[in-house]
């Protein structure tokens, strides 16, 4: 079974951010600026991104 993924970068530092929004970003397994991770495209990670969508950017699906 093929599962949905979708891959999320880092453009803006967490530094500075609310706490919530860091722990969003750090859930989606993102450390560094510009570090592109795959997910899984799921109703819980579309809610992460959606949350910290000023921080990251979408890339597409994986």
């Amino acid at each position: 079974m093929a599962e949905n993924r979708m891959k999320v970068q880092l453009v803006r530092s967490m530094h500075g951010r609310l706490k919530t929004h860091q722990a969003c970003v750090r859930g989606l397994g993102l450390r560094r600026m510009h570090q592109i991770v795959e997910v899984e495209d799921t109703p819980a990670t579309r809610g992460m991104v959606n949350k910290v969508q000023y921080m990251v950017r979408v890339l597409g699906d994986g």
